[in-house]
């Protein structure tokens, strides 16, 4: 067995430097200066210290500050690109400033996101941000006994400060304004989990959306499942079948469904009724992919970088022990189909 390598402690460094524990204390917290400690003797530490790959422990340094200067990050998906990029970025934003983001992923699953939420705060983080899968405070436990902030969802009965996209305005004038532009008399909506806030914005959106093109909405025109490609891949399949054809139009509410779409289009043989624009297809979400495609696809873009400045500067705010107001970005369309 391969011992393990001792680790380097404020006793060492004071024996080798034939100087007390409390003034290496001092010299390694950057307080050389205040306690009038020699320069000789304050490099000598630091040399000693170098040489022996000394690591302050955080923990201890936790105690007494009473920061970890940590903070943590629960997303639903590591593969969703909106989240990706928000995360990038608040991370860069955390690292320019100090602080150390750790980011875990929920996967959708309640048990997870329960147990990454508990990995994170025995890590004893300073402030907790997550993307809640249930709508519920009572599956929240951690809500009151740490600063806290909602990204993109946000549970109604608890008193936390969130940050999300305007879902409901960007998809009304997608909607409406695809059906005034292309004289639309049918319009389809595929979405993901209903009981998630962002689904219940997006698809008030589209109701919205269509009032204001014109257009009355018919049974069957609204379907959910939850927001994997499958499903989207499996709605399209039902769609078919029920109809016959394709619909005219189609609204996806998330990126991930969109996929399941065009895998069906395609193996279908169908994606010929994009190009021709007998069927109109549109997207919650962006991805630069969209631009590369033969035909049109209207997206809606969500600002990743304001999402995550507005993030950073609210977790400044709770740290600092200022009062915090949720943040409401707008989100940018997309139109292709000109």
């Amino acid at each position: 067995m391969i011992a393990k390598p001792k680790r380097c402690t404020l006793n060492d460094i004071a024996e080798l430097s034939g100087v007390s524990k409390t003034t290496v204390s001092m010299v390694l917290n950057g307080r050389a200066d205040e306690f009038r400690i020699k320069d000789e003797t304050r490099q000598k530490i630091l040399d000693i210290a170098r040489q022996n790959h000394y690591r302050a422990n955080i923990y201890a340094k936790a105690l007494q500050s009473q920061r970890t200067n940590t903070i943590g990050l629960v997303i639903p998906d590591f593969s969703n690109f909106g989240f990706a990029q928000t995360s990038r970025i608040l991370e860069k934003l955390c690292r320019n400033h100090g602080l150390q983001l750790i980011i875990s992923c929920s996967d959708e699953q309640p048990h997870l996101e329960a147990k990454a939420i508990e990995n994170l705060l025995e890590r004893q983080i300073d402030l907790l941000i997550t993307t809640p899968i249930q709508q519920s405070k009572r599956h929240y436990p951690h809500l009151g006994t740490i600063p806290s902030i909602q990204l993109d969802r946000f549970i109604k009965d608890a008193d936390v400060p969130y940050v999300i996209t305007d879902d409901q305005s960007a998809v009304t004038q997608m909607v409406s304004q695809m059906i005034k532009k292309h004289q639309l008399h049918e319009f389809y909506y595929l979405g993901g989990l209903l009981q998630l806030t962002p689904s219940e914005a997006r698809l008030q959106g589209f109701k919205c959306g269509l009032q204001q093109g014109g257009l009355t909405l018919h049974d069957g025109w609204i379907k959910h499942r939850d927001y994997h490609s499958e499903s989207g891949y499996q709605m399209m399949t039902e769609l078919l079948r029920d109809l016959g054809r394709l619909p005219q139009a189609v609204f996806v509410a998330s990126y991930g469904l969109l996929v399941g779409v065009l895998r069906f289009l395609n193996e279908k043989n169908l994606l010929d009724q994009l190009s021709s624009r007998q069927l109109h297809l549109a997207t919650f979400d962006d991805y630069e992919l969209l631009n590369c495609l033969p035909f049109h696809i209207n997206s809606i873009r969500q600002d990743h970088e304001q999402i995550a400045n507005q993030l950073f500067a609210s977790i400044l705010k709770l740290l600092g022990k200022k009062p915090v107001e949720n943040k409401i970005i707008p989100a940018e369309l997309c139109w292709r189909d000109q």
